[in-house]
């Protein structure tokens, strides 16, 4: 750490990680490797199941899909880390790193939320207008709405990420997390932090609000459906539950004032979104899809590579 005449330039930051036991390192080492190995194992086969499966050329599906090649790159923003923290005992990261790895944290994290509200509509489409279910998910509209979510997510990221850096950060450089977060970092800063917490609050609400709103609006329309269409929830359920992990464990670490947020807390509440949900992502959507658990039975053939979607109306 350097001093200049009107600024503390931080060069590093010491992450305290998990730590606290020194016999402790191997066996989270082999917890995380295996959570790890799992989630990207989970993911990527349902991802190979999804390409090489002609009835799973549907837009439910390529969602589905999409978001299993998300949680895989989310997955490894966090994960990696934890394991060298493992097996290592430097803890230092780099201010470059930690900028790095938080840009690409919130842009995941915001793009997951936009993507959960695209698929959410999808479902709503499916479910309530199944008759103009084809023409209204062509192939082309699908692949921007995942776009779309990716670049709203990212764009968010540089607000996000410019808003956190500006500030000065100085005293001890030590962040007892396993990761560069927006908490941890606020309590180091020896700047007024009220219009940095305020400039956040707004935009994780805008964000959080206006997909939390499509979601529910989505599904309050499936639930009167469903009244009537009773072998339609089996579609729907795996989301809500994938919905329920995710924005739960959000809402518990950022929706609480900065004096409530404790560092053991906060890393219980983070391992939800960033190890636990990306890891049970594949899992929800392969046991509670009927077509996934078919398609798993049958022997393998040879792989089918069709040209666009099938026409098909399914919910």
């Amino acid at each position: 750490m350097e001093e200049g005449s009107n600024r503390t330039l931080v060069t590093r930051f010491i992450l305290v990680g998990f730590m606290t036991e020194p016999h402790l390192r191997m066996a989270l080492f082999v917890l995380f490797l295996i959570s790890y190995s799992l989630t990207r194992t989970g993911n990527q086969g349902l991802m190979t199941l999804i390409f090489l499966e002609l009835r799973l050329h549907i837009p439910m599906y390529f969602f589905v899909g999409s978001l299993s090649f998300l949680d895989i790159w989310y997955s490894s923003v966090y994960t990696p880390w934890i394991l060298s923290d493992c097996v290592t005992k430097s803890k230092v990261m780099s201010y470059a790193g930690c900028v790095v790895q938080f840009f690409f944290s919130a842009g995941l994290a915001y793009s997951e939320c936009f993507l959960l509200a695209a698929m959410a509509y999808d479902r709503y489409v499916a479910i309530c207008n199944p008759l103009l279910y084809a023409s209204a998910m062509p192939r082309k509209f699908c692949f921007q709405l995942v776009a779309g979510s990716y670049a709203a997510g990212f764009a968010n990221a540089i607000m996000h990420t410019g808003n956190t850096f500006r500030l000065r950060f100085c005293g001890d450089i030590t962040i007892n997390h396993y990761f560069c977060d927006a908490p941890p970092l606020v309590k180091m800063a020896c700047d007024d932090t009220r219009v940095y917490e305020l400039i956040l609050a707004t935009v994780i609400s805008y964000n959080v609000v206006a997909t939390t709103t499509l979601i529910l609006g989505s599904y309050t329309a499936i639930g009167m459906a469903i009244l009537r269409i009773h072998s339609a929830f089996s579609t729907c359920s795996a989301h809500l539950v994938s919905v329920t992990l995710f924005y739960g464990s959000i809402l518990f670490m950022y929706s609480r004032p900065s004096s409530q947020h404790t560092p053991e807390w906060d890393k219980v509440g983070a391992l939800f979104y960033t190890v636990v949900n990306p890891l049970v992502n594949p899992m929800i959507y392969s046991l509670h899809n009927k077509d996934v658990k078919e398609t798993l039975r049958k022997p393998l053939g040879e792989p089918q590579h069709p040209s666009e979607w099938r026409q098909q109306r399914r919910v």
